[in-house]
């Protein structure tokens, strides 16, 4: 008898110390050998992988470092195995997988989708989800030592629920990391309990993905090996966000590099917003800084939704950080590469005056290419963004319009406010290149890479601080421009490609004179050649020749500019003609007039059906490389319709051109909306122009310094045009490629190769480095899954449906077999998204009965 009443007794005093400090409880159960659902990172570390998993453990090991991270805690793997034994699920995943055959892709791809809906129908029981519960509410009050239930309960309904990220922390030890990496599932901006509980639930179900269970069974791993641990982990509202390197990646200085802005640091990443650069000496002392025109801020509205503020001038000029947040966040950096033995990449977070590392990895460019770079000694005079590596020396030649483009000699410095098309010519002959304005993705910026020519933009002042005449050293490394002459001529050197991928890498190439840089990639395809850089060479429009009669003087022209290229490779896709009135005008005999909106205007294939003339000879040249043995494909650009198609395919027929491959530049809305029509013209492939369909999509001119922060191609709607043309094209044979700027980011890479793109065309600065990531991310795609580069079936190799609604009120043939083919293509398509979208359904649809209903859904 006194021992049951002892024992309730305890029972008492466990759920009073539930009611007024769950943390205690915890705590209690865990010394009691008890439930372990819950783990404070506090309570991890480095070698807690079999509990926390992976990612938990490595964060707990920062944590003990006594490195601030964001706060947060582990549902542990312990919880996972409790949950599903509870559920009366491992007896019925052990049958459903007993009985699997792995290599059946569709039998893999139904069995494990029938798991993960079990796992998150099942209901947690009910001590698990309640301690989970209770941590979400002590994470969110930031009072883990409150003894109170009152206070407790008074803060709870006082706060907000906060934003977490709910991640899943693979445990297998038995494997690298990389191999599992991005296996589980991971949520951001999850609010509220029914939110976190669904989602952790989640996690645990994408320890079935039919990736992640044909990657076990290939490896040998038997189900009860399988277990999970979730990170809940405080989403940082950060004021002020940006990365450190513990050594300069850029050229192996032995010096702490800070980049910062305000809000959130994905505008870094994506290179649409200009950092504040802080450089630190190894001993902690600020060396230098460069204040960035931060002219919008990345932030979280109330909703958790990604949202862009445009700032004030005196905002977007100020500096970010504070000299001691600077130098707290360098030493952060050297302790952490000193812990790992290898520089690191660090994210970090300040939300009002915490600080704290978001994520960390080792830097992976510190490549041989900068090993003849060292850190130039001398008195600076501008900096500005690096836009194009290497050094380069020579006197300042300061061009306002394009009036002054004679006075460029080779071997100048071209000063200006702006690069344009106009200018190429003069940018071939300089030793280096300095703007006022201008970013990432600008003229100067792209085609100074493709040259290989340095080049600092968005100075502000260059042309207002330097002097014409005057000898300067622009430093494309570091994006400085130095007084005199202090360092020696250095150019980017171009790394071969060594890997070989399933997504091919192409060479974007314009120029002769830049072929042979782009061959020491040692890619044989060029996915992009752009002829009006030929054509500012001769120094004369396509009309000069026209209206004097020498229309054979432009053929050969191209053709002795294509062949130069062409002698380093084996495949070239050539872009006829592309030239809008408000460029090349100072070419002999251009239109004098400049059309209001020369981007709406006559320029792209309809320029060229309108002056067959010039189109012919174009395809002339083509065909007369193609003669002399290369693989050349015809890239028409700005097709709004099928008939320029068939057009432009009816010129290629009348030279006899039979070899040629014909492609279209997917860069307007209308060739998206139209891929289907395109598709069944029979042409043989697409390649994405991303800088200027993002500009028709999104209403914005990338040049307007305005609206230029809205310019943003891994914006969703400009992601969903380009899914939906690689799926039409996959399933009509048509090969798919990108050549615009999005495809050097990898987040869009990331986004194209899981889609199944053929191949991406890329400047020749960036092909061993994607190459590279490019051949990581398809080690992680199991051939064979549904998580592999996405397969679609080509439409003549369909089969037939058992069932399809009988149609008999359409009368007209034709009209019948297009509908049907709708309805096969409307159905693959439902099954597909299905298949990708496990967690979502559609209502099934009626069956047709009768004519009636048959008509009335025809009309």
């Amino acid at each position: 008898m006194f021992k049951l009443a002892s024992i309730r007794g305890k029972e008492k005093k466990l759920a009073r110390m539930r009611d007024e400090n769950p943390l205690e409880v915890f705590k209690m159960k865990e010394k009691r050998g008890k439930a372990e659902f819950i783990k404070w990172f506090s309570e991890l570390d480095k070698n807690s992988g079999a509990v926390a998993g992976g990612k938990g453990a490595n964060l707990a090991e920062i944590y003990n470092l006594k490195i601030p991270v964001p706060p947060g805690f582990v549902v542990t793997a312990q919880a996972y195995d409790y949950f599903i034994r509870e559920a009366n699920l491992d007896i019925k995943i052990k049958a459903l997988l007993s009985g699997l055959n792995y290599e059946d892709t569709k039998h893999l791809d139904e069995t494990t989708k029938k798991i993960r809906e079990m796992i998150t129908n099942s209901k947690l029981p009910k001590e698990m989800e309640d301690e989970i519960v209770d941590a979400y509410s002590i994470l969110g009050s930031d009072k883990e030592d409150l003894d109170s239930k009152v206070a407790h309960e008074l803060l709870r309904g006082m706060n907000e629920p906060i934003f977490v990220a709910v991640r899943s922390s693979a445990t297998t030890e038995d494997l690298a990391e990389a191999s599992f990496a991005g296996q589980q599932d991971s949520f951001v901006n999850v609010k509220g309990n029914t939110d976190l509980i669904r989602n952790i639930k989640k996690c645990f179900a994408s320890l079935f993905t039919s990736r992640a269970a044909y990657y076990r069974h290939k490896q040998g791993f038997k189900y009860e090996q399988a277990s999970l641990a979730v990170v809940v982990q405080k989403m940082v509202d950060s004021d002020k966000s940006g990365v450190i390197f513990s050594k300069d990646p850029s050229c192996k200085k032995d010096h702490v590099l800070v980049e910062a802005v305000w809000g959130l640091g994905e505008g870094i990443v994506s290179g649409t917003i200009t950092p504040d650069t802080y450089i630190l000496s190894p001993n902690i002392e600020i060396t230098s800084k460069k204040i960035g025109d931060k002219k919008i801020a990345i932030t979280r509205d109330s909703a958790g939704s990604r949202e862009i503020i445009k700032l004030n001038e005196t905002r977007a000029k100020s500096q970010v950080l504070k000299d001691y947040e600077i130098k707290k966040l360098a030493e952060t950096a050297l302790k952490l590469e000193e812990h790992y033995g290898k520089p690191q990449d660090i994210e970090f977070a300040i939300e009002g005056s915490d600080v704290f590392i978001v994520q960390t990895r080792p830097i992976t460019t510190l490549e041989k290419r900068y090993e003849s770079y060292k850190e130039l000694n001398g008195e600076i005079i501008l900096s500005g963004i690096p836009a194009s590596p290497g050094v380069g020396v020579g006197k300042v030649n300061i061009i306002n319009d394009l009036e002054e483009l004679h006075k460029i000699s080779k071997g100048d410095v071209l000063v200006t406010k702006m690069t344009n098309p106009d200018m190429v010519v003069a940018m071939q002959k300089s030793a280096a290149i300095v703007t006022d304005e201008g970013g990432l993705t600008s003229h100067a910026a792209i085609v100074s890479r493709e040259m290989g020519i340095p080049a600092v933009v968005g100075t502000q002042e260059a042309t207002e601080k330097l002097k014409n005449g005057e000898l300067i050293t622009v430093d494309g490394f570091a994006g400085k421009v130095y007084k005199g002459k202090v360092s020696e001529t250095i150019q980017e050197e171009i790394l071969p490609v060594k890997v070989e991928t399933r997504t091919k890498v192409k060479i974007i190439c314009d120029l002769p004179s830049a072929a042979d840089r782009a061959s020491k990639t040692k890619l044989k395809k060029v996915g992009l050649t752009r002829i009006e850089g030929i054509i500012a060479e001769s120094g004369k429009h396509p009309e000069y020749f026209l209206k004097n009669n020498r229309i054979k003087d432009y053929e050969e022209i191209i053709f002795r500019g294509i062949k130069g290229i062409a002698k380093h490779f084996e495949e070239l896709w050539i872009r006829t003609s592309d030239i809008r009135s408000d460029e090349y005008h100072d070419l002999d005999g251009a239109p004098k007039e400049i059309e209001a909106n020369p981007m709406l205007g006559l320029h792209g294939i309809r320029y060229s059906l309108k002056n067959p003339d010039i189109f012919l000879a174009e395809l002339k040249a083509l065909k007369r490389v193609a003669d002399e043995g290369k693989k050349i494909g015809v890239l028409v650009p700005q097709v709004i319709s099928v008939d320029e198609l068939k057009e432009t395919k009816k010129y290629i027929k009348q030279i006899g051109f039979d070899s040629a491959q014909i492609g279209v530049m997917i860069e307007t809305p209308a060739a998206v909306q139209i891929i289907k029509e395109l598709c069944e013209e029979k042409m043989d492939f697409i390649s994405f122009g991303t800088n200027d369909l993002t500009q028709y999509l999104l209403a914005i001119d990338r040049g307007n310094e305005k609206v230029q922060y809205l310019y943003d191609e891994m914006n969703p709607a400009i992601l969903y045009e380009l899914e939906f043309v690689i799926r039409v094209c996959k399933r009509n044979n048509i090969e798919t490629s990108i050549c615009g700027q999005a495809g050097s980011r990898k987040e869009m890479v990331k986004f194209l190769v899981e889609r199944g793109i053929d191949s991406i065309t890329v400047n020749a600065d960036k092909a061993a480095e994607l190459t590279d990531y490019i051949a990581e991310l398809e080690k992680t795609m199991v051939v064979g899954t549904d998580e592999e580069p996405r397969k679609y079936q080509p439409l003549e190799k369909e089969n037939k449906k058992e069932s399809k609604p009988k149609i008999t009120a359409v009368q007209n043939g034709e009209e019948e077999k297009r509908i049907e083919k709708d309805i096969e293509i409307i159905e693959k398509e439902k099954k597909e998204y299905l298949n990708e979208h496990p967690e979502e359904s559609f209502d099934e649809e009626p069956e047709f009965k009768n004519e009636g209903e048959v008509e009335e859904v025809s009309k």
